[in-house]
């Protein structure tokens, strides 16, 4: 006798094995239709694996979130199929699902072309409407090796030799073409969606391994229904109109070029909104009482062997030989000088929590092929901070970051915000006691300042558990930005402490948090959000003023003059052009306000005002004007700009 039971609390009774399809169809034929694996005590099973002991069942469907993921593995799968179909000589090698999608790798002499594109999706249109059935079975170690060997998969030979002794050999066969694969998988290939499309190609070592051989990876992405496919191929068509790169280009922000990668060449304006951001920002720490430092860019390794980042980050780092031989690295993070300061003179528990900030400009190695505009930088500058406190501040400490990072976010124009909890990576400094009381610190934090997350196993940092922020932007997207970590163990490794109420000594906790990030990155993320056109008060240019006739050359000067008097950023443009020229020129930078100026203008002291975005213009008095931009220009968290007297 086996009982399942269900997630209404019902148990059902069978007289042996059963599997998770026979309960599905014992429930209902629209839940059968629709079934597309199951979860056992919790794990995800094949709905035709046999069940053979009392336990919870939970049938998933297109629905559920395992569901999707489902689709997208098994989409990567016939896509394998189809590319072997077409393809004969062709080794696959991994496959997985992806956030969005799905990838697979394929060793080929010859390269994939965009048409090659075209007939493999046609094929796994082909091989889904087939209905092949999918089927799971357990191979021995041995049997499995010579198998892929003989096929010449030499690949996936490779792959069940590094399992670990032990491990289960389980191979999916689908029609007549299997594959090595840990599974779950749908029931046939009539079960996935044809809401799939075939998208792209791109290089990709094997294993990641730079010294490994390059294969071929064929991105997808696939969907529960048309509809959803829809409305991400949309997105994808927004988010190449709001690429940072292309506008940083269209604005004269920012460019890159090969002779300096991974740094960026800001331009005026694009160093005006990284400026204003900035200023924001320190605006933000002082009135949270943070304490503003810098510390030096070259650091000899001993300072990073004894933090433990040398073992951890020794790839990434940039280093210098000096002559009486010692190694300086550039550094990647900012942690380890703050303990140094916070090591001169002798620290009180009356002095913590010490809350010590940074706008520290860090430099990592990151391979050529990774880098991506602002994205992806190996030249960049933290919003950085450390506090340093006891454990009994923790959860204050949690609280009140996590109120300024969300009214930061508020301000810059993100609304929507998740939290992941990221626990012990598989390598960590530290004793498991060390982190069982850091975790449990930093939930019991999380839970007081009311955070609803998900926990995001083994992605800790090396020293300590983590908050991480994921921002939503304007098109659904998102973005990991902020970051909050509890760290008992560097504290320990730089011998810093402080004097406790008993007058002994004590070791601080150390918070390590981050709103922004980077600024690189976070300018790169608003400029997409905003597709260029920023809030008033980030805006590099708020306004320009452009004349219609020559009439008005002298009064669009007093007008600059006014403007730039007040505290506002704007400039004018006496070009001899027409001025719907001039108006769409403008428009095109995303200048918030465009004010025209003729001869009437001039007589009259006003001025005729567009908005961007808006078509119809508003004739105002130049001091009515400079009111309606001082009230709304003014950066959140600080007064409105005061106009200058008259």
């Amino acid at each position: 006798m086996v009982a399942i039971s269900l997630p209404d609390g019902s148990v059902r009774n069978y007289d042996g094995p059963v599997t998770g399809l026979q309960v599905a169809e014992d429930i209902g034929p629209g839940l059968a239709k629709a079934a597309l694996a199951c979860k056992v005590d919790g794990a995800l099973w094949d709905l035709t694996r046999p069940i053979e002991r009392d336990a919870a069942l939970a049938i998933v469907t297109a629905k559920d979130p395992e569901g999707l993921e489902l689709i997208r593995h098994d989409a990567a799968h016939v896509m394998a199929e189809a590319v072997q179909e077409l393809y004969p000589n062709t080794q696959v090698t991994i496959g997985p699902a992806i956030e969005n999608g799905y990838y697979y790798d394929f060793a080929r002499d010859e390269p994939f072309t965009p048409d090659d594109l075209e007939k493999i999706e046609k094929r796994m249109q082909e091989i889904i409407e087939r209905d092949e059935k999918i089927v799971r079975e357990v191979w021995a170690r041995d049997e499995a090796i010579a198998y892929f060997e003989k096929l010449g998969e030499h690949y996936k030979a490779e792959i069940i030799r590094d399992l670990p002794e032990g491990e289960e050999v389980t191979v999916y066969r689908q029609g007549n073409w299997l594959d090595l694969c840990r599974g779950p998988h749908l029931p046939s290939t009539g079960k996935l969606p044809k809401a799939f499309k075939v998208m792209k190609l791109a290089g990709a070592y094997w294993r990641g391994d730079a010294r490994n051989e390059m294969l071929q990876r064929i991105y997808g992405t696939a969907w529960a229904n048309d509809k959803q496919l829809k409305e991400y191929l949309t997105m994808l068509e927004e988010a190449e109109k709001r690429d940072h790169r292309r506008l940083g280009r269209e604005l004269d922000l920012f460019h890159m070029q090969e002779e300096a990668q991974g740094s960026v060449f800001w331009h005026p304006a694009g160093w005006t909104l990284y400026r204003k951001l900035q200023q924001y920002m320190r605006d933000r720490l002082e009135n949270a009482d943070y304490v503003e430092v810098n510390t030096p860019q070259l650091v000899d390794r001993v300072l990073w062997e004894r933090s433990g980042h040398w073992d951890k980050f020794r790839e990434n780092m940039f280093t210098a030989q000096t002559e009486d031989e010692r190694t300086l690295a550039i550094k990647p993070m900012n942690c380890p000088c703050h303990v140094q300061i916070f090591n001169q003179g002798i620290k009180s528990y009356r002095d913590l929590p010490l809350r010590m900030a940074e706008f520290g400009s860090c430099s990592r190695y990151e391979p050529s092929g990774a880098l991506h505009g602002l994205m992806r930088v190996r030249a960049f500058t933290q919003d950085d901070a450390h506090i340093f406190c006891t454990e009994d501040q923790i959860t204050a400490e949690t609280q009140a970051f996590c109120t300024l990072l969300q009214e930061v976010y508020a301000d810059l124009g993100f609304t929507d915000v998740r939290v992941k909890f990221s626990d012990r990576p598989e390598v960590r400094a530290g004793s498991d006691e060390t982190w069982d009381k850091a975790e449990s610190a930093l939930k019991e934090a999380t839970e007081a300042a009311g955070l609803d997350w998900t926990l995001n196993p083994g992605e800790g940092a090396f020293y300590g558990p983590k908050l991480e922020f994921v921002l939503r932007d304007a098109i659904g997207r998102d973005w990991q930005c902020g970051t909050l970590q509890v760290d008992f163990v560097l504290p320990e490794r730089l011998d810093a402490e402080y004097v406790g109420e008993d007058g002994g000594r004590h070791r601080p906790v150390m918070l390590h948090r981050a709103i922004l990030g980077s600024f690189e990155r976070f300018i790169g993320i608003l400029i997409e959000n905003y597709a260029g056109k920023f809030p008033l008060w980030l805006a590099p240019t708020q306004a320009v003023i452009t004349t219609i006739t020559q009439d008005g050359d002298d009064y669009a000067r007093q007008v600059l003059h006014t403007l730039k008097s007040a505290g506002f950023r704007a400039e004018l443009d006496l070009r001899n052009e027409k001025i719907n020229y001039k108006v769409r020129e403008h428009s095109l930078r995303k200048v918030p306000f465009i004010i025209a100026i003729g001869k009437r203008e001039a007589e009259e002291g006003t001025v005729a005002v567009r908005r961007l975005g808006q078509k119809g213009q508003e004739v105002l008095a130049l001091k009515d004007f400079v009111a309606t931009l001082t009230a709304e220009a003014a950066m959140p968290g600080r007064p409105a700009l005061q106009p200058a007297a008259e």
